[in-house]
């Protein structure tokens, strides 16, 4: 156990239930949730089902940030009905045009050894200022709300011990990037990353919250910095010094594990297509030419980020072949570099200026050409995510971004800096932040919150009702994928797609609709013609990616009762059982081979096996073979999967 950690102290601070020993279910209370409006809507859905009056956390946030393309009713009726939410139960609104939701949160909401969840997989994000910040399903953020505690495996702390000193050009870009290297996208399963020694102090807090935000990437359940003296700095500027409390790691710390990264050793990386680990040096590949860049997301749009880059393109033009793109993370941010004309440096370049939004991140405008390479200060780089299937995205510091878009090929920015004159600045925070609350709605006396009526546009559609777990499973194999399949093919994002989000009935038509556009139809008549349960079979790490309930949420209303994979990763799993689809791995990995598209199986005695913890047996009635499955499941998510999920659950206990 990694007492003395800045991780344990917070959770032991929150623990409602079960031990601190890694691997055993822990139930932890929290104290903050926050929502986007692509996961929010169905959330407070499923909060409204819980028939709770007004949210029982210390603080909840709903963010629009996401679905900000308002080319019909069906976004804009979202954004009405989130706002009338807000005012209902006391939540806080960020309105569209406020910022991104992480971003945001680090700066006017996240505290030091508080915690929080989010319907967003970044929301580690907040792990900067010293917060255990997690990723979940909206039915889970929504189930916090109403007082539940969240439940995890307890994860191994892994302390990341920063040593030496950043050279001029490495960022904080680079460090996450070089975990990544090293451990790829699985190696973070089951671990919070704690970050420790000399170096951190190189690092300001939005330079932290770049870390802990490509934490998720790693597959983390979170990462988190101490909070010191830095942190008090930062939310001093945010007039926020009040907020600020002392936690650092004890002097004895023991980490289950400890990774070490001399920054003096650092240079300037990059993340080729298709994945955020398939990480080289920017010289090895320096040279490619690029089509589109853009500065932005959540991970890398500060107002360090921007002042550094603005910096860099003082005197200079974007590349004529370059269509280059700045999209700053909050309103902050923007009203900072207005304010000390730092904007004016984009403009004079040729720079477009986009809304502060996730925007171009989850494929929601500014899609790169067909075949096109585009650069990006992004975190995730997942084939098709960007809203061209076929173009390839490569995932960079902002500082990489600006150097390629003078030149017009990716470009080292030590290089850049040779032949360019530019020169390495340290940017400083400034003694007063603009704080830019004026587009965050505040709460409603609970007396006028209780006379609110709640906008229901026609895409709105209430959340179906599932059945409990049969006591066997007759499926047919609806489906096989591979490795390292992700939230986005499961259930694609996009402006076509991310709409429908709040019509479950709508969105379910395109699940795997990049993989297989047959999937949908074949589902559906193995569930209306056949009567039948689809089975989907999986590689490892099934289900990386975003926290986007969805993808377990229209499977199983398309009728999938079972996935059979390698391994998980851990929120998809979560969501999984959540909404009563049995997540199941090879005992042995090589059974994998073993199945066809269109095998009829059967799996007997689910719920006997579920409730004597024993292993499952599939049977395959078109080749005659058993084979045997395992699962990883604690006591309380196999009762969740005997009822059908976990908001029969809920409700079954009321």
């Amino acid at each position: 156990m990694a007492k003395g950690t800045v991780a344990y102290k917070i959770l032991e601070k929150h623990l409602v239930k079960g031990k601190l020993i890694p691997g055993e279910e822990i139930g932890i209370k929290i104290d903050q949730t926050l929502t986007q409006d692509a996961t929010g809507t169905m959330a407070y859905l499923q909060f409204e089902a819980m028939g709770v009056k007004r949210v029982k956390t210390e603080l909840s946030v709903s963010y629009i940030d996401h679905n900000m393309l308002q080319t019909d009713f069906r976004n804009p009726d979202d954004h009405k009905y989130l706002m009338s939410v807000a005012k209902r139960y006391g939540i806080y609104l960020s309105k569209p045009g406020n910022g991104i939701c992480h971003q945001v949160h680090v700066e006017r909401f996240a505290v030091p050894g508080k915690t929080l969840i989010g319907s967003d997989s970044h929301t580690p994000t907040s792990g900067g200022v010293g917060m255990i910040a997690i990723g979940a399903g909206g039915l889970d953020v929504a189930a916090a709300m109403a007082g539940e505690p969240f439940f995890i495996k307890m994860p191994k702390i892994v302390g990341v011990k920063l040593t030496g000193k950043m050279p001029p050009w490495v960022t904080a870009k680079d460090i996450i990037l070089e975990l990544l290297r090293r451990l790829t996208v699985k190696g973070g399963l089951g671990k919070i990353f704690e970050y420790f020694g000399e170096g951190i102090k190189e690092l300001s807090v939005p330079e932290r919250a770049t870390i802990t935000n490509m934490g998720a990437e790693l597959g983390a359940t979170t990462s988190i910095f101490p909070s010191d003296e830095i942190t008090r700095e930062y939310l001093k500027a945010q007039g926020r010094e009040e907020d600020w409390v002392e936690i650092l790691p004890d002097p004895d710390a023991e980490y289950d594990e400890i990774i070490e990264i001399n920054l003096s050793e650092l240079e300037p990386l990059i993340a080729q297509p298709h994945s955020p680990d398939n990480v080289v040096p920017v010289r090895d590949i320096e040279g490619i030419k690029v089509d589109q860049v853009v500065i932005g997301s959540c991970t890398n749009s500060s107002f360090v980020d921007l002042m550094r880059t603005a910096k860099m393109l003082e005197g200079k033009r974007v590349h004529p072949d370059v269509v280059f793109a700045v999209a700053p993370g909050s309103k902050q941010a923007l009203e900072l570099i207005t304010q000390n004309g730092a904007l004016l440096n984009f403009l004079k370049a040729g720079a477009r200026i986009l809304e502060t939004a996730c925007g171009p991140c989850i494929g929601m405008g500014y899609a790169p050409p067909s075949g096109g390479v585009s650069l990006r200060s992004f975190n995730r780089n997942f084939e098709g995510r960007s809203g061209t299937k076929d173009a390839k995205v490569y995932l960079a510091s902002p500082e990489v971004c600006v150097a390629s878009a003078v030149t017009g090929e990716i470009t080292d920015p030590r290089r850049f800096a040779e032949r360019n004159g530019a020169k390495w600045i340290k940017v400083e925070m400034p003694e007063k932040f603009p704080y830019g609350d004026e587009a965050i709605i505040e709460l409603l006396p609970e007396e006028e919150a209780e006379k609110v009526e709640i906008y229901r546009g026609p895409n709105i559609k209430p959340l179906p009702e599932f059945d409990p777990m049969p006591s066997s499973i007759e499926g047919e194999v609806a489906l096989i994928v591979g490795d390292n399949i992700t939230t986005d093919h499961i259930m694609p994002a996009g402006a076509k797609i991310l709409p429908l989000r709040s019509n479950i009935y709508a969105i379910s038509e395109y699940v795997y609709h990049y993989v297989d556009p047959e999937f949908v139809e074949r589902a559906k008549n193995i569930r209306d013609v056949k009567k039948k349960a689809s089975i989907i079979i999986g590689g490892e790490n099934y289900g990386q990616g975003s926290s986007r309930e969805h993808a377990a949420l229209a499977p199983r209303f398309l009728g999938v009762r079972a996935v059979i994979a390698k391994s998980f990763a851990r929120i998809h799993h979560t969501n999984l059982v959540n909404f009563g689809i049995i997540p199941l791995e090879f005992a042995d990995k090589d059974d994998y081979q073993k199945f066809s598209l269109g095998d009829e199986l059967r799996i007997d005695n689910v719920i006997e096996a579920l409730k004597e913890e024993r292993d499952i047996i599939v049977k395959n009635m078109t080749t005659g073979e058993e084979i045997r499955l395992t699962y990883n499941l604690a006591p309380r998510q196999r009762e969740i999967l005997l009822a059908g999920g976990l908001l029969n659950w809920i409700k079954s206990r009321q």
